[in-house]
């Protein structure tokens, strides 16, 4: 009885109170797209395990040269250029069952699983205390090859999987579908980065090595669920496509990036994301060593940055389906980073944890918004059937700069802390939050940058003919 009246109550709560009520369509019901976005569940688990707890683990309790950590930890994005050959691939692939994009997304799990159940004894053997004593050349070599056999999985998956949601998700539901997703995404590393900092509170070797072996272990699990009959199995089309001659990459990409404004498109989402990203390296170091903060506190800062990008997901999915120009949101984004930034830099002299904390939810709200913004405009760049070559590129140009990003904020950071410790510039900038500020600093400049990159694609934008990909435009 108590069952029949909770049914018809919440059959009876309007769709449009509740924040995805209308994603689903006929050819993605909820449930189906709720088990598809575990994909993006396990993603933000192995982003918050990377760049949150063994970025800070590394630097911190390891005493690993940030500058080296940073390197480690863009290996993964390092290998993103290869997401757009990998889309493409998913779009013109002929499996003997007619799939397009499950073979690709179950590929790049297996390798993602195997890179995080090596990479424990890799991190260990880097700084010595693995049983196995290793030169310093072969174990840099064994960690550096656990990261690049994580980033290839992640970014393998993560193509084929966006691509798959595109696929089934009718065009009007395409804008609510996307903030789902990267709802789940910040789920998944919301939770595993507070699961993560409770795990190691007390941190030991062997406490490392279980709690990165369980993670490879959750992600295969939940990347099963996720893919688990969501294509459909069509020989016809395997059959249609042996009688189809394949057209070269090369003659779809220059299709894809000749159009006006498509190569100023993928420039602005670089720098935008290098401007987020920069910080990843630094954010949870400045907590420990510039505001005193523990292990868990500084892991913490992980989940306020994916809250800030949570309510920036929910904000863009809602403006996405009123019809907001794309880009005119991620612009938005760039504007709400700018003052969130230089909270986190005041917070320093102000000796301010509380403006640390706002700073960093700025820039996960200004950041959600400018990703979701670039990534429905690249869904929108698609021509001739090729949404997987779209969004590889665009996940490419994002992924790499992101990479790049993060080993020149720990490079920087270093550098700078290095030549003031010396004396270069003076006593009054020894100081250890400089070397951070300068991080900083640079990415505010960056933002600033993009905002200007950006402008001609909101009051210039075009369609392209119905031969070419079409690019950004303004509603």
């Amino acid at each position: 009885m108590r069952a029949a009246t909770f049914k018809r109550i919440a059959k009876s709560i309007p769709a449009q109170w509740l924040p995805f009520g209308d994603v689903a369509s006929a050819g993605l019901p909820l449930s189906r797209l709720l088990r598809l976005s575990l994909f993006k569940v396990s993603m933000g688990m192995t982003t918050a395990l990377l760049i949150g707890t063994l970025n800070r683990v590394m630097i911190v309790e390891l005493g690993v040269a940030a500058s080296l950590v940073s390197l480690m930890l863009a290996l993964p994005l390092l290998v993103a250029p290869f997401r757009a050959i990998t889309g493409y691939q998913s779009d013109t692939h002929q499996s003997a069952f007619g799939w397009k994009r499950v073979p690709y997304m179950w590929g790049g799990t297996l390798v993602q699983f195997l890179g995080l159940a090596f990479m424990p004894f890799a991190l260990l053997a880097l700084t010595g205390q693995g049983e196995i004593p290793l030169p310093a050349w072969l174990a840099d070599g064994v960690a550096a090859m656990a990261f690049l056999m994580v980033g290839a999985g992640l970014q393998t998956s993560q193509t084929a999987g966006l691509a798959l949601a595109t696929d089934q998700a009718s065009e009007g539901t395409r804008p609510r579908v996307v903030a789902l997703m990267y709802i789940m995404l910040l789920a998944g590393a919301v939770g595993g980065s507070l699961i993560f900092s409770v795990l190691l509170t007390d941190f030991s070797a062997q406490r490392l090595v279980q709690v990165v072996q369980g993670t490879a272990m959750v992600v295969l699990f939940l990347n099963t669920i996720a893919l688990w009959k969501q294509e459909p199995r069509n020989p016809q089309r395997a059959s249609a496509r042996k009688n189809t001659p394949k057209p070269a990459f090369k003659t779809v990409w220059a299709n894809f990036i000749n159009p006006p404004n498509a190569r100023r498109f993928l420039w602005t989402t670089g720098l935008g994301t290098m401007a987020f990203n920069m910080q990843d390296i630094v954010l949870e170091p400045y907590g420990g060593e510039i505001l005193h903060l523990s292990v868990g506190a500084t892991s913490a800062l992980t989940a306020m940055l994916a809250g800030g990008g949570l309510v920036g997901f929910l904000i863009a999915g809602r403006q996405l389906a009123r019809g907001m120009d794309p880009l005119l949101l991620a612009a938005a984004g760039i504007i709400v980073g700018i003052p969130a930034f230089s909270a986190v830099i005041f917070s320093a002299p102000l000796e301010a944890g509380w403006m640390f904390r706002m700073g960093a939810l700025g820039i996960g709200l200004g950041g959600g918004l400018f990703a979701v913004g670039t990534l429905f405009a690249a869904m929108r760049m698609d021509g001739g059937g090729y949404i997987g070559l779209a969004l590889g590129a665009w996940g490419a140009v994002q992924s790499t700069a992101a990479g790049l990003a993060m080993f020149m904020g720990g490079a920087l950071r270093d550098v700078v802390t290095q030549v003031t410790a010396n004396g270069a510039f003076g006593a009054a900038f020894a100081v250890p939050s400089l070397g951070y500020s300068v991080v900083y600093h640079i990415e505010m400049f960056l933002l600033f940058v993009t905002l200007v990159a950006i402008g001609p694609l909101v009051r210039h934008g075009t369609r392209a003919t119905d031969h070419g990909p079409v690019v950004p435009v303004t509603q």
